[in-house]
C-alpha cells in the first residue's frame, strides 16, 4: 500500500509543479505580487526589517498600481 502511494506521489508531482506554474504566470500576467516571494526576499536581504503583512502587503500593492494611497494623487491604470 505504501509503495502505492508513493508511485501515485511521484506520477502527480510534475502536474502540481506544472500547475503551481501556471498559477504564478496568471497571477504575474494580471498583476498579482506574490507575498510569499516578497516575505522571502524581506528575510534575505533585510534580516532588521519585519515584512508587512499580507493585507498591508496587498493593500501597499493596490495603491502602487492605481496610484491611491496619496502617492501622485492621481489614479492611473497601467
Amino acid at each position: 500500500m505504501r509503495q502505492a502511494l508513493q508511485s501515485v506521489r511521484l506520477k502527480l508531482d510534475p502536474l502540481v509543479c506544472a500547475c503551481r506554474a501556471a498559477r504564478e504566470t496568471a497571477h504575474l500576467m494580471v498583476g498579482v505580487p506574490d507575498y510569499d516571494r516578497y516575505v522571502a526576499h524581506v528575510r534575505a536581504t533585510h534580516p532588521e526589517t519585519e515584512p508587512m503583512t499580507r493585507s498591508a502587503f496587498f493593500r501597499d500593492a493596490t495603491d502602487r498600481r492605481y496610484g491611491g494611497g496619496g502617492r501622485t494623487g492621481v489614479m492611473r491604470c497601467c
